[in-house]
């Protein structure tokens, strides 16, 4: 129900933007969330915003790196990525936070190379 997209390969120090989308229901009065996987590891939380794009959250390794952002209740949200790092090489997804297993998409994948 939540679909992920802009996913790619890029150099280290590089940018992108990743988009969600909901279909099928609406998300826009709850918080969103990003989530990363790299391989052999766990699913690790990136970022959330709330349902209005006023508050966000970020985890320590993105900070000050990725923004969240979202329009006023809308069932769509972005994330820009900078200076991004060969440790952020992973498949990215949306959800709710705390995140609902119905809801995990195919996830889009990022690919920071050194």
């Amino acid at each position: 129900q939540l679909a992920e997209s802009g996913g790619g390969v890029v150099q280290a120090g590089g940018s992108l933007k990743l988009s969600c989308v909901a279909s099928k229901r609406p998300f826009g009065s709850v918080p969103l969330a990003w989530f990363r996987q790299a391989p052999g590891k766990e699913r690790e939380f990136v970022a959330k915003i709330d349902w209005d794009g006023q508050r966000t959250w970020y985890a320590d390794s993105v900070k000050e790196r990725f923004i969240a952002s979202r329009s006023y209740g809308a069932s769509t949200m972005d994330l820009h990525m900078n200076n991004l790092k060969p440790e952020d090489t992973a498949v990215y997804y949306c959800n709710v936070d705390p995140p609902v297993t119905a809801y995990w998409g195919s996830g889009t994948q990022v690919t920071v190379s050194s």
